[in-house]
């Protein structure tokens, strides 16, 4: 085995344990003894090399994604039984043949990049958008970055509670919320659009958007469920092509007057090649705006500290500004506001 992936699932396994998934750890520890040699998901990873852990290529959770996929497709009945009761014991007496049954899935499965479009993040994408609408109020147009299905382009339709009030229909967002509560306006989403490098489906690829989420973590996947229902209704505009050219197309389009632009991300930047990150920066540096129409950016991205940091930057000037953490599924904030 690829020595980097190694060091990878133990990072991942230990990732997991934190987050609360017993079972997803436990997988992450059993792969390795379970790795089939000389196999197609082998050669496949073999040529690997820099960072494929947790913060990076991610490499294990593509596997995992495979991995659930089969399961929830029923595609291999002992995997599936095993993920249905989340039967931790079996897993390494009964991996090993599992991963040669599913070897050449698995070997295409590492060349698709995660794609959770994790709604439990728009609980930030609500407390930052509010935190610009008051800045800066009047209608957005939202454009988003690694948008996959696009479920998160929907977050001011989608509830945050920072209460233990009763649960409100829908997506209902719960965090663990510490710090000032985001001002309570409106927003007021005129557009909504993204881009994506393999765009999905709400409909057609629901098991594979539901693959991306752990097994072990019922609440994420009715959140996600209840989600894919919304946007199955009216599925957002997500178009297939890398983020900087579609952003450098938006931005050549006339800006919309009295409007803000909204770009986002969420856990999707260290996805792209360090220059397509820099020409994003790049294109939002050189970008023409005015006081009646400017361009936000709000992300939501890894830094090698707890969780994600959530930052927003507003043009003209461009000076970034911490609000916050986060956990990477949203299960956490600690909130800071724009200070």
């Amino acid at each position: 085995m690829n020595p980097n992936l190694t060091t990878a699932f133990a990072e991942q396994a230990r990732s997991c344990a934190a987050l609360g998934s017993p079972f997803m750890a436990a997988l992450m520890t059993a792969l390795p003894a379970s790795w089939v040699r000389d196999g197609a998901l082998d050669r496949a990873c073999a040529p690997m090399t820099g960072d494929v852990g947790p913060q990076a290529a991610a490499v294990p959770l593509r596997i995992a994604a495979g991995l659930h996929l089969a399961a929830r497709t029923g595609q291999d009945a002992v995997l599936a039984r095993i993920y249905a009761r989340l039967e931790h014991g079996r897993l390494s007496a009964d991996l090993p043949g599992i991963m040669a049954r599913l070897d050449v899935d698995l070997a295409a499965a590492i060349h698709q990049v995660p794609q959770t479009n994790e709604v439990g993040r728009s609980a930030v994408l609500i407390a930052a958008a509010r935190e610009l609408a008051a800045l800066h109020p009047g209608p957005m147009t939202l454009w988003e970055l690694g948008a996959s299905a696009g479920l998160n382009l929907l977050f001011d339709r989608y509830h945050l509670s920072l209460d233990d009030g009763p649960a409100r229909g829908g997506v209902d967002l719960r965090p663990r919320w510490s710090g000032p509560a985001p001002p309570d306006v409106p927003l007021a989403v005129v557009a909504r659009r993204g881009v994506d490098l393999n765009p999905l489906s709400p409909v057609t690829d629901r098991d594979r958007l539901l693959s991306y989420i752990w097994p072990d973590q019922p609440a994420r996947l009715a959140r996600m469920s209840a989600a894919l229902r919304l946007a199955a209704a009216a599925p957002p505009q997500v178009d297939r092509d890398r983020a900087g050219n579609w952003l450098a197309a938006r931005l050549a389009e006339p800006a919309p007057k009295g409007a803000i632009r909204l770009i986002f991300h969420t856990i999707a930047v260290q996805y792209f090649p360090q220059e397509e990150q820099d020409r994003i920066d790049q294109l939002l540096a050189d970008a023409t705006v005015t006081p009646d129409s400017p361009i936000a950016r709000i992300g939501m991205e890894p830094d090698g500290g707890t969780g994600a940091v959530v930052t927003l930057q507003i043009w003209p000037g461009g000076a970034q500004r911490q609000l916050g953490r986060a956990g990477f599924h949203g299960e956490w904030v600690d909130w800071r506001g724009p200070g």
